[in-house]
């Protein structure tokens, strides 16, 4: 009599949520460990607007001014140039967002198909652009990772160059904290090291694994 054989589980999707600088990326990498994937929504959206299709969008719209040395769209440019002007910024992010989202949800099937995981999704508008990538739904757990303003803004300042109130008010477009909170299945505080915030990340891992 033959055994019965089980299909396996798929992989866990994990989608993580919390403030400009906030320690996502980090706690991304732990999440998924050597095993798992990170979908990193900033990557691909640098590979995307570094691609000749949009850098000649960029070029024939906003002139040689946007572009860097190298002749690809110069991000600190392009953000000078349109984050103030809503028309601007829409015509960018309809070049941006739809590629994005395309490679997003393809890495995500690739991993599913391939049975890696943990699958963690690294997209800083996980749920304001939920209604465009229906992302959200194919999440097992949201994560929020929590750090204070004041931290958030020195980080954002030595690791972005970003001037002191960037953080705030880029912010003031996206969903409040608190709801991104309230929406998690978990939080991890970061508020101290960087030792103690790769250990409150491994801490959930473990516990999501054995879950």
């Amino acid at each position: 009599m033959s055994t019965p054989t089980h299909e396996s589980q798929p992989p866990l999707i994990l989608g993580v949520l919390g403030g400009i600088a906030s320690g996502k990326s980090r706690v991304a990498r732990v999440l998924a460990g050597a095993e798992g994937a990170v979908i990193d929504a900033d990557e691909l959206a640098h590979a995307v607007l570094a691609s000749p299709e949009v850098t000649e969008l960029v070029a024939e719209a906003f002139g040689g001014g946007a572009l860097g040395g190298d002749g690809r769209p110069d991000r600190a440019a392009l953000a000078a140039l349109v984050f103030d002007d809503p028309e601007a910024r829409g015509r960018l992010e309809g070049w941006i967002h739809p590629r994005v989202r395309a490679k997003i949800q393809a890495a995500l099937d690739e991993a599913k198909a391939q049975n890696v995981g943990p699958v963690v999704l690294d997209v800083p508008l996980l749920l304001e652009n939920d209604r465009e990538h229906g992302l959200v739904a194919q999440c097992d757990h949201l994560i929020f990772v929590e750090s204070d303003l004041e931290a958030r803004e020195e980080r954002a300042a030595s690791s972005r160059s970003w001037t002191p109130g960037e953080v705030a008010r880029r912010e003031q477009s996206q969903l409040a904290l608190t709801e991104k909170r309230e929406r998690a299945d978990h939080t991890i505080v970061n508020r101290g090291t960087l030792e103690a915030l790769d250990q409150a990340a491994q801490l959930l891992r473990d516990q999501l694994h054995n879950s």
